[in-house]
């Protein structure tokens, strides 16, 4: 199957006539930037699941597959069609207040907070609150935000950040695991607060993209969460009005947290109330996959996945007049890095040993949806799948000096990216910042929850470093944006540089006669028991 067949947009008609195809060009640098160039282009609409722009891009992502060589994966061609159930609130619908003293003082939406959640909400909610500190249940490492909590029938309060003690990938992999924690305890929702510090995106850019629709898999087994459970965003401005007259302020709150201090837990004096109004309709979006065989006749049934999602934003609220966003770094990058490591890899001598799944997921902007549903319903055997290595906006915004494969403590992967760093002058650096939950937020993540090995590659930096204030800004300014498009500075010989990189680790993971395996000491080797 494909997606629906739509005609070229005329921004994506001009880009492939000047080029000729994605094939043409002088070399790889201009073969991969003419993908980027193509992915990120207006007559894509930001690529949101389930729309025309989404599907032209799948569309043409497979084109390339077959041009470059590469089989199908499955029995429907390129594509493994994922159903979803798309929910989208009514903002001026809606309603929230914070009720006590036989009063309610009601709270604006989206502007004092917003819903999301990539699970059924309810249509009504009246419930006192309870703050549960970081909301991190980690009883094994001595740390459970629930631990003692009567939770029953409350709306959850929980903030940024951790203890410092406990790994990054730890803490990221405990707060994947709340809200299904929350509703086997009898939570009915979860409020998220974030430290004015600790905010990536400024509230007010934030609001840009409060309207955009949430998803969720048809497949209520799939799901992390059936529902109803609510889940809201709440402004680090206004979160003070959540602790009226309570024991401890959020400012106090705040500070603990960016300290990664030990935090209270308590009752709230407040109770909270909303009325949200949604509106559902099925959606059905591909993941886009393309298999290249492996060379030794044993090996050659396992499989090791190479992958980057396809899908963006769309279009929502205009900034500065641009209502589209492109998507340039997140993610038509990373899918460029995948068509290029292809192409390079089916026109070798030899192929890796191992056959490689060079795998374009969808709804990754939705919780990681397209990848999930491979991970659990995969077009070739579960078994086969070994290792996989995913790109997400990898950021060639500053000079490559150092790489961050995330993940790499955990299985012997890490050992081969050492390895391959050592002889490209490439040192292996820590994530500088482990409590964004960088661990948990793009689709490796899928693959380390059905027990397999996985990495995710960034360009390396160390915080207080000046690549980390480019970094941050970046963040602050473009992320998630109409400025993450192909007007903003990417430095493509150092993406050419990182892809080498990432070509050898690939080909080192698909020719070792050893399959990755989780390390003894890895919390994550559960999941492949």
């Amino acid at each position: 199957m494909s997606p629906a067949r739509f005609r070229l947009g005329a921004g994506l008609a001009l880009a492939l006539m000047a080029s000729g195809s994605v094939e043409a060009g002088s070399g790889p640098a201009e073969r991969w930037w003419q993908t980027v160039a193509v992915l990120a282009d207006d007559s894509l609409a930001g690529r949101m699941t389930g729309s025309p722009g989404y599907d032209r891009a799948a569309d043409h992502v497979a084109r390339e597959f077959r041009r470059i060589g590469l089989k199908p994966a499955g029995t429907q061609g390129y594509f493994q069609p994922v159903d979803f159930v798309e929910q989208r609130f009514a903002t001026g619908a809606s309603q929230a207040a914070l009720a006590g003293g036989g009063a309610a003082a009601p709270l604006a939406i989206p502007r004092d907070l917003y819903f999301r959640g990539a699970h059924p909400m309810p249509a009504a909610v009246d419930a006192p609150m309870v703050f549960a500190g970081y909301g991190l249940s980690i009883p094994e490492l001595g740390h459970d935000d629930f631990a003692g909590l009567d939770l029953r029938g409350k709306v959850v309060l929980v903030i940024s950040g951790g203890p410092q003690d406990i790994p990054g990938s730890r803490k990221a992999n405990a707060r994947s695991e709340r809200a299904r924690l929350l509703v086997e305890r009898g939570a009915v929702g979860l409020i998220a607060l974030t430290s004015p510090r600790q905010v990536e995106i400024p509230w007010e850019r934030q609001l840009a993209l409060a309207a955009r629709p949430s998803m969720y898999l048809a497949d209520a087994a799939l799901r992390e969460v059936e529902g109803p459970f609510m889940s809201a965003s709440f402004s680090p401005d206004s979160a003070g009005r959540l602790f009226a007259g309570a024991a401890h302020s959020f400012a106090e709150l705040a500070a603990l947290a960016d300290a990664s201090k030990p935090l209270p837990r308590f009752d709230l004096p407040l109770r909270f109330t909303a009325r949200i109004a949604a509106a559902t309709r099925a959606v059905r979006s591909a993941n886009v996959i393309g298999r290249l065989p492996g060379s030794d006749r044993r090996l050659a049934a396992e499989h090791v996945v190479l992958s980057a999602h396809l899908d963006g934003l769309g279009v929502n609220e205009p900034i500065d007049g641009d209502a589209i966003y492109n998507g340039a770094i997140d993610n038509a990058v990373g899918v460029a890095n995948v068509v290029a490591i292809a192409r390079d890899l089916a026109r070798r001598g030899k192929r890796p040993r191992r056959s490689i799944l060079f795998f374009v997921p969808t709804a990754e902007e939705m919780g990681l949806l397209g990848s999930r549903y491979f991970a659990r319903r995969p077009t070739v055997p579960a078994a086969s799948l070994v290792a996989n290595i995913n790109f997400d906006m990898p950021l060639p915004i500053f000079p490559l000096t150092s790489v961050t494969p995330i993940g790499y403590e955990e299985s012997t992967m890490g050992d081969d990216a050492a390895q391959v760093s050592a002889a490209m002058g490439l040192p292996v650096v820590p994530d500088p910042f482990p409590d964004r939950n960088v661990f948990i937020r793009s689709d490796q993540y899928s693959f380390v929850r059905a027990g397999i090995p996985a990495l995710f590659l960034k360009f390396g930096f160390a915080a207080g470093t000046p690549e980390a204030d480019i970094e941050r800004a970046w963040r602050a300014n473009i992320y998630h944006s109409p400025r993450d498009d192909v007007a903003q500075p990417i430095r493509r010989g150092d993406a050419m540089q990182f892809n080498a990189w990432s070509a050898q680790l690939l080909r080192r993971v698909a020719d070792n006669p050893e399959k990755p395996r989780w390390r003894e000491e890895s919390y994550f080797r559960r999941f492949a028991e």
